[in-house]
Formats: C-alpha cells, sequence, structure tokens
C-alpha cells in the first residue's frame, strides 16, 4: 500500500470552504480506490500556520496552500512557512498552490524557471512584485511536475483532482467527478476572465485616455490619433500607455472590445455578426477570430456556457 502524506496550510485568511474540501476529496478518493482495488490511500492532515510552527518536523508527499481573498498573509508571509516549503521540495515533495497561494510560492523562491497561474484579477499585482516570474493567466491549472498552480478561488477542486491523478489513475478522477456531479473535463480561466484595466497608476494623462477609450472604444480611432488629440508624439504615447498599462493600446482597444461582446452575448439574444459590428467591427469574421483567441471558445460555445 502506498501512502501518500499530504499537507494542507491552514494559513490566516485562506478560504476554509478549500481547506476543507481538500480533506474530503481526498478521503473520497481514498474510497474509490478501495473501490477500485488500487493499493493507494491518501493521508491528508491540516497543518495549522503561525510562528512557532515547525514544517520541516515532517516529511510529506504533497503540500498543498489553498487560496485566499484577503492579501494581508499571502503578500508577506512568515519566514519559517517559506523556509518550511522549501525544505519540503529539496526533501522530494510536489509543492501547490490555488488562487492566491502562488504568491507564498513566489516568496519562498520556488518558481524559477516555471511557469504559473493565480487568479486572473490578481494578475496585475503578481506582475508587478514578481515580475521575473513567467505568469501565464489563461490557465486554471498548470503542472510543472515538482510545483503545482491554479487560478481561480474554486481551483482548489481542479487541483485537488490534479494531485488524485498524479497518484493513482484517470479512472480514479472520473468517478470522483460523477460521484461529485463536477466537469473534470479541461478548461480555462480565460473562459472566466474579465478585463480589469489597470488604473492605479500615476500618469494622468494616460488615465486620462482611458476613460475616454472606455466610452469610444468602438470608434475606429488610430493610434496617431489618439496620441495627436493628446498633444503627444506617437512614440511618447505608445512608450506611456505601455508603461501604465502594461499593454499596447491596440491590444487594450481589443480587450475592451471583447470584454463588451462578452456582455452583450450574456445580456441580449443578437446575432454574434451585430454584436461584433457594435464593438467597432465591420468584419464579423476578423471579430470572431480575435474572440477565440483571447476567450478560448467561439461566441457560440461562450453563450452556451454561461447563458443557455
Amino acid at each position: 500500500m502506498r501512502n501518500i502524506k499530504i499537507a494542507i496550510i491552514d494559513y490566516p485568511y485562506c478560504l476554509k470552504s478549500a481547506l476543507h474540501g481538500f480533506l474530503e476529496v481526498f478521503n473520497l478518493a481514498n474510497q474509490v480506490c478501495d473501490e477500485q482495488k488500487l493499493p493507494c490511500q491518501f493521508m491528508p492532515q491540516l497543518l495549522n500556520c503561525n510562528d512557532n510552527t515547525d514544517f520541516t518536523e515532517n516529511r510529506f508527499n504533497v503540500v498543498v496552500l489553498p487560496p485566499s481573498n484577503r492579501s494581508e498573509f499571502y503578500l508577506s508571509p512568515p519566514k519559517n512557512l517559506l523556509r518550511g516549503l522549501l525544505q519540503q521540495h529539496y526533501s522530494g515533495a510536489t509543492i501547490c498552490s490555488a488562487c492566491a497561494g502562488t504568491f507564498i510560492l513566489a516568496a519562498a523562491d520556488l518558481l524559477q524557471n516555471k511557469d504559473v497561474t493565480t487568479h486572473w484579477k490578481l494578475e496585475a499585482l503578481f506582475r508587478e512584485k514578481y515580475p521575473e516570474v513567467t505568469l501565464n493567466i489563461d490557465k486554471i491549472l498548470i503542472n510543472q511536475g515538482d510545483v503545482i498552480t491554479a487560478g481561480g478561488m474554486m481551483s482548489w477542486l481542479d487541483l485537488a483532482l490534479e494531485i488524485i491523478c498524479k497518484y493513482t489513475k484517470p479512472s480514479v478522477v472520473r468517478s470522483l467527478g460523477k460521484y461529485l456531479v463536477v466537469d473534470t473535463g479541461q478548461r480555462e480561466q480565460r473562459f472566466y476572465r474579465q478585463f480589469t484595466p489597470i488604473l492605479n497608476h500615476d500618469d494622468a494623462l494616460i488615465l486620462s485616455i482611458q476613460h475616454t477609450l472606455k466610452e469610444t472604444y468602438h470608434l475606429p480611432l488610430t493610434i496617431a490619433e489618439i496620441a495627436k488629440q493628446n498633444c503627444l508624439t506617437e512614440r511618447t504615447f505608445l512608450r506611456r500607455f505601455f508603461k501604465a498599462t502594461q499593454l499596447k493600446p491596440k491590444q487594450y482597444i481589443q480587450l475592451l472590445r471583447i470584454q463588451k461582446a462578452c456582455d452583450l452575448l450574456e445580456s441580449t439574444n443578437w446575432s454574434f455578426e451585430l454584436i461584433a459590428n457594435k464593438v467597432g467591427y465591420e468584419d464579423n469574421g476578423a471579430c470572431r477570430k480575435l474572440f477565440v483567441r483571447i476567450i478560448g471558445l467561439t461566441p457560440r460555445e461562450f453563450r452556451k456556457r454561461f447563458v443557455e
């Protein structure tokens, strides 16, 4: 019998539903393993995080950081937790995080040369704090072998299923999906992502342009025209806009348009051809291609998933 020891870190402000959800899903996986006569048992335990916790006292196969919806802890994790994560990693443990837990992994310097994800709403903050880490916010889950990261608040379930699959068989995950009535097929975080522009920068002129673009994104303005209207050279406008928003103006306008297209797909029964025209595209085919590239779904698939 192979026993998989899993530490689930109970840290301040972590999502308690995920904390106990991990326990329950791993215990359910044990029932499925028994039914399928697989010689594997998961041994999850909650490890309370405080200043006196010794995270190196025991060796684990997996260490899991649940999601959090408050930043006080994950932006300034204690040194004993960071040391413990590093020691467990050096001892062969797979280190995993969901949502904001990725910030703690980055603080522990565990993400060098790794592709990772976190909640789409934390993208700007993560890129600002850890610019050297390769972040792919489109993905719900990225498995790099010894490090696994998951995106949204509820992605803890995707993470739990990924860990279970790592040590058992896909049949166990399929059975769990049926038992829990959840979709175990592949998903991407970009299906759910909403474009949230960076507005908390110090460039007042670019902020003014952003507010204008929010109302005029559907108009056929060129980069040269926007720069001229704001008494800037095109080169200076491009430089300042990217510095403030981390996006080129063309990308920014495309994201505004596609976000509005998503809103209209959810709130109206208009055809996509009409929606494409409303958000500024004469060629609905070009708009459709851009929609698929950014969202990862066709307009029909998007409407079916979120409306029908």
